[in-house]
């Protein structure tokens, strides 16, 4: 089997490549031709920890896929990233070990690449200026997939902590060749976005409803569990929402759950999965001053798709290490 670092698994696996797997990976998904089984939940609360394991399994690739992702909120105090995986890919034709890689770049590269496609498909094609909220790992690929599906000039970032958003805004700068700038207030930030982009830890909502204009394009990936939310229940319940999962955003995520639960919209207000539009079943944006929301609570065959690309790169290209067990 192979074995791929998260180095290996950069090189192996770039945004515009992730992108165009999970156009396929979100396809097949809303076509009914995925088994993901519901992703286990195993809590350590004493730590401030969970572990989610999320199996998938996709015929027409004939591959097999298990990620086991740690999150523990307490880890950056520690010296430990927040987030770690490990991803096993397996021929499904015969149950054999195809690889083993690092779970937590390419969570944070698949989830870039879905907000990529999800932006693509309802934001509008003269965006210019996005807002980013987080300056983690899954805030730098969210800003990275939206640059290529538009024409980005500019963007804003806003982190409670000054010093990572400044880091943030001179890293990305460097890296997309971009203008950068770290916002002092949430409101700054939203200030002439067209799209936006959640990627926090936050438990309450991470700027105002009255920031939110219209034709905004809004992607939300950092909420995923019922009592946490990042966006205001107003914007929500004014929005056009459209996710990539219909169980799991049914179940999961508090900035769906918690609008629905206070009375502002029902399930019916989630208009489509990403994969749904793709396939021409349901319509994206309709008018240019909707304003549109994309809520991600992370899908296995995400996983899947992108291991199955990089692990085909990565053999092409002679990156990693291979084992016999």
């Amino acid at each position: 089997m192979v074995i791929l670092s998260g180095d290996d698994v950069r090189r192996a696996l770039p945004m515009r490549d992730a992108i165009e797997a999970m156009r396929t990976a979100l396809a097949r998904l809303s076509a009914g031709e995925c088994t993901v089984p519901e992703r286990a939940h195993v809590d350590a609360p004493e730590h401030a920890g969970v572990a989610l394991v999320m199996p998938s399994y996709v015929p027409a690739e004939e591959r097999m896929a298990i990620k086991v992702i740690t999150l523990y909120d307490c880890n950056p105090d520690r010296g430990l990233p927040r987030i770690q995986a490990v991803v096993l890919l397996f021929d499904a034709t015969n149950g054999s070990p195809l690889a083993m890689m690092d779970g937590a770049t390419l969570t944070a590269i698949r989830t870039g690449a879905g907000s990529g496609v999800a932006t693509d498909a309802l934001a509008r094609p003269d965006a210019r200026h996005a807002a980013i909220f987080g300056a983690g790992h899954q805030a730098r690929t969210q800003l990275e997939a939206i640059c290529c599906v538009r024409p980005i000039a500019s963007a804003s970032v806003y982190d409670p902590e000054a010093a990572a958003a400044e880091r943030f805004a001179r890293e990305m700068t460097e890296k997309l060749g971009i203008a950068v700038t770290a916002a002092r207030t949430p409101s700054t930030a939203l200030d002439g976005a067209d799209i936006v982009c959640t990627a926090t830890v936050s438990h309450t909502p991470v700027f105002s409803d009255a920031d939110v204009h219209p034709g905004m394009h809004i992607n939300a990936i950092g909420s995923y569990k019922p009592h946490v939310q990042e966006l205001p229940a107003a914007t929500v319940a004014r929005a056009h929402v459209v996710v990539d999962f219909r169980d799991g955003a049914l179940s999961e995520p508090g900035d769906l759950l918690i609008p629905m639960a206070q009375g502002l919209c029902g399930p019916e207000h989630i208009r489509a999965e990403v994969g749904e539009i793709l396939l021409g079943r349901k319509p994206g944006r309709t008018s240019s001053d909707q304003i549109t929301l994309y809520k991600s609570v992370g899908v296995a065959v995400q996983d899947l798709a992108a291991a199955s690309a990089a692990v085909s790169r990565a053999i092409a290209m002679g990156i990693g290490q291979s084992v016999r067990l």
